[in-house]
C-alpha cells in the first residue's frame, strides 16, 4: 500500500495559491480513491486555507469535504495565523509531534511519501 502526506504550505494570497491546495486536493483524493494511507496537512499559512475550505460556497469545498476525514492542522500555526477558532470548529485533528508542528521525520520514517504544496 502506498502511504501518501500531502503538505500544504501555501497560504491564500493568491490565484496560484488556490492553484496549489486545489492541486494538493486532488492529489490527496486520488491516493484516497485507490485506497492508499493518505493524509493532508495544513503547516504554516497553508492552515489559513480551513476556514476558507469550510465555507460551503467555496467552489473547492465539496472536494475538501471528501477528504475531512483525512485532514490533520499544525497546532502552532493555526495559532500563529489566527485561524485556531475556525480549525476547531471545523473538526479537523490539530497535531503538534514537534515542538508544536507536525513531525515530518516521523511521516518519513513510518513510510510515507512527503509531497509540500
Amino acid at each position: 500500500m502506498v502511504k501518501a502526506a500531502i503538505v500544504v504550505l501555501a497560504g491564500t494570497e493568491s490565484h496560484a495559491d488556490l492553484g496549489r491546495v486545489v492541486n494538493a486536493l486532488e492529489a490527496a483524493k486520488e491516493f484516497k480513491d485507490e485506497g492508499d494511507d493518505v493524509t493532508v496537512i495544513f503547516d504554516g499559512a497553508g492552515t489559513q486555507w480551513v476556514p476558507e475550505l469550510e465555507d460551503e460556497s467555496h467552489d473547492a469545498h465539496p472536494l475538501y469535504k471528501t477528504l475531512e476525514d483525512h485532514v490533520q492542522v499544525c497546532d502552532y500555526c493555526a495559532g500563529a495565523f489566527h485561524v485556531g477558532d475556525e480549525v476547531d470548529e471545523s473538526g479537523a485533528e490539530r497535531i503538534a509531534e514537534y515542538d508544536g508542528h507536525p513531525s515530518i521525520r516521523s511521516l518519513v520514517a513510518d513510510g510515507y511519501e512527503v509531497i509540500t504544496f
